[in-house]
């Protein structure tokens, strides 16, 4: 059975915290195959109007090149309108069929699945990696007992084979400790000057500047 993830988001702009999330999943859990899915617009984030999603794909495929493992899913961009994870959801499983799907969050995300549409059928429907960040604590009191009971805390240290379990489960990992925002690094361009180069591939970088973007 081949294990598949997906990570959803805007990306904009793709940094190298989220850069850093894939390699360390696909390491973890031992992934086949890691798949960026960059959202239309994200229905749970109406007061903000994404990047045009043609430039969001070229930058995530800029910055996913040279990893053989790790590819950009144009399956939300392609439907041109707001969609819902619920729906994306089924559709991944029957692009997958006999494969387990995986779905990445932040903790943001996570913090917010109560916006999302049918949130507690997300989360039942196939198991999920929420990803913690530096400094940023996370709760499960916002979460029905359905969806606790189905959590695996591995920043507990308990062993990582508990992924190997055929129910679908909720793993939360620390795994990763890498610091960026993108809302940080879109006000940091704004003046059309990056000061924070570490935070994102010279390549995005350059094709930001080329196209200007964030300015």
């Amino acid at each position: 059975m081949q294990r598949i993830a997906y990570f959803g988001g805007t990306f904009d702009p793709v940094h190298n915290g989220h850069l850093s999330i894939a390699r360390a999943l696909i390491d973890l859990f031992g992934l086949d195959r890691f798949f960026f899915l960059p959202a239309f617009h994200a229905p749970h984030k109406p007061d903000r109007q994404p990047t045009s999603g043609y430039h969001r794909f070229a930058m995530l495929c800029l910055a996913t090149s040279l990893d053989p493992k790790i590819s950009v899913s144009t399956l939300e961009l392609e439907k041109n309108e707001k969609r819902y994870t619920i729906d994306t959801l089924a559709e991944l499983h029957a692009m997958h069929p006999g494969s387990r799907v995986f779905f990445v969050m932040g903790a943001d995300s996570w913090t917010d699945i109560r916006t999302w549409r049918e949130w507690e059928s997300v989360l039942l429907s196939a198991d999920h990696i929420v990803v913690t960040r530096p400094g940023y604590d996370i709760s499960f009191d916002h979460v029905t007992d359905r969806v606790r009971e189905r959590i695996v805390d591995l920043r507990l240290g308990r062993p990582a084979k508990l992924h190997d379990t055929s129910e679908r489960r909720i793993f939360i990992t620390n795994a990763i400790q890498y610091d960026a925002s993108a809302t940080e690094l879109r006000l940091d361009l704004s003046d059309g000057h990056l000061d924070r180069k570490e935070d994102i591939p010279v390549e995005v970088a350059e094709y930001i500047t080329k196209y200007n973007l964030y300015t």
